[in-house]
Parts: C-alpha cells; structure tokens; sequence
C-alpha cells in the first residue's frame, strides 16, 4: 500500500512543504515535475508537455509573446504563480492563454500558487473555478486534477455549475414520471 495514489501524493505534499518557497521563476518547473510523477506519470516533459511555452498576445494587448508556464495539449495549461498570490487575480491571463492555444486546446486550466490549484474547464464554467485544491489536501482530494492520471480519469468537482443545473431540471421531470399512488379517473 505504500505507492498507494494517496501516500504517492502525500510524499509529495511532504516533499513540497519541506522544499517549495514558492518562487515561480526558480521552482516552478521542478515542482510541477514533482507533482506530474506523484500522479504516477514519468515526468511533466515525458507526457509530452512544454514548459515556458511561447503564446503570441492579442494585437489589442500589445502584441509581443506571453509565455505559459505548463501546456500539455490536449489536456492542460499550468499557470504558476509564487506563493501567497491571490489567485482570482490572475484568472484573465490564464484565460487568455487558453483562448490562444489552438488547434488541439487543453480542456482544463490550473492556476497553482503553491499552496492552492484552482482547477478550470472553460468549455463548461468560465466565470469560476470547477474547484479548489490546497497543496495540504492533495492526498485525499486530488478528485479535479485525476486527469494527471496516466489512466486519464475524469476529474470529480465540487462547483459544478452545469451539472448542479441538469440535476435540478431532472428534478420536476421524475415528479410527472412518478406514479402518485392515486387512482386513474375514468372518462
């Protein structure tokens, strides 16, 4: 039980805590690297990813080249922040990110302070994150980011807005489906 996917992914919560200050230029790479093998890949590069890719800006921005700190197409773009960052102050930039990352754009974003990933999917929710994760619950909560997975499972969130929504117009339909109990009036 020891290379169990929760104590895999609590020896790296130990091994961050223990080695991470949170300077993104210096650590950034080194701790997604970490992360993606605590989730049982190789490594963040041998997934096919590319750290600190160039992303050309919007002419109305500028212009010039940003650069994303992780993509992994199709599956996610990684913006990085140093720790303490507050993260909802970022969401425009990773939002554009993944605007620009066509063809073949990645389904999930993750903004990461290193305390705390705020897990996207743009394609369903774009005003909030789908979820939440502190670095200190990754062992137990690592349900938004299973798709790191080598298995590619689907992440389970807890602000699913669309799916909240579907259940609930499910709702008044099982009540027309349901029998009453009541007997049929006759014609």
């Amino acid at each position: 039980m020891a290379n169990s996917r929760e104590a895999l992914l609590q020896e790296f919560v130990d091994w961050a805590t223990g080695h991470i200050t949170g300077d993104e230029k210096g650590e950034a790479q080194i701790f997604l690297d970490r992360l993606f093998r605590a989730f049982g890949q190789k490594g963040s590069l041998d997934v096919g990813g590319t750290p600190e890719l160039r992303i050309r800006k919007a002419t109305e921005d500028g212009g010039g080249t940003a650069f994303a700190d992780y993509v992994w197409k199709p599956i996610v773009v990684i913006e990085m922040k140093k720790r303490g960052t507050d993260l909802a102050r970022h969401f425009r930039q990773a939002f554009d990110y993944w605007v620009r990352l066509v063809p073949n754009r990645p389904q999930y974003v993750v903004l990461c302070n290193f305390d705390e990933f705020w897990v996207y999917d743009f394609n369903h929710q774009i005003d909030s994150p789908k979820d939440k994760v502190k670095l200190a619950d990754l062992a137990a909560g690592w349900g938004p980011l299973a798709f790191l997975f080598p298995t590619r499972e689907l992440p389970t969130f807890g602000n699913d807005r669309e799916k909240v929504t579907r259940e609930a117009a499910d709702r008044p339909a099982l009540c027309f489906k349901t029998p009453t109990g009541r007997s049929k009036r006759r014609a």
